[in-house]
């Protein structure tokens, strides 16, 4: 199966919303409705989708392209990321400071334009803007994988 897109996620920090984000793996994916099947919960809604958080090994095969639409300098909230924790699996909440310490924090500066590219389970982070004017990137989630029925990837 070619690689679908599974999952969208519109971002727009601005001096009238802006946020931080600690370091943390996403674990979570939209699907379109609920269904109990084994492996896969807790179940969530993030801003009216419902979301599931499935098997690791279904995150480990996903990739998530960032598009960026403004400049991302150092003052503008650049992606931080901790190169190589994607192959380490799912990370504890109380192991991930020691992992980033490990790993290191690389940061992604970019180019209105420029795409980043990353395994969807990256430990990852991200300050508030400093800067005026807007941080909008689309981020999409893509997975080669189908959900096992009668769950199904929300999509875009």
């Amino acid at each position: 199966m070619a690689a679908q897109p599974v999952r969208a996620i519109w971002f727009d920090k601005s001096a009238a919303n802006n946020w931080a984000l600690g370091w943390h793996q996403d674990r979570t994916t939209a699907v379109q409705q609920r269904a109990e099947v084994p492996g896969y919960g807790p179940w969530s809604t993030k801003q009216g989708l419902l979301h599931v958080e499935p098997p690791f090994s279904v995150l480990e095969s996903m990739v998530t392209l960032r598009i960026h639409l403004d400049p991302v300098p150092e003052d503008n909230a650049p992606l931080l990321v901790a190169p190589g924790s994607q192959r380490l699996g799912k990370i504890p909440e109380a192991g991930i400071a020691a992992t980033v310490k490990a790993c290191g924090a690389a940061t992604c500066l970019a180019e209105a334009g420029d795409v980043w590219a990353y395994q969807t389970p990256i430990l990852h982070a991200s300050a508030a803007s400093l800067a005026d004017g807007h941080r909008r990137v689309l981020q999409v989630d893509y997975s080669t994988l189908d959900l096992p029925a009668p769950l199904a990837w929300l999509g875009i």
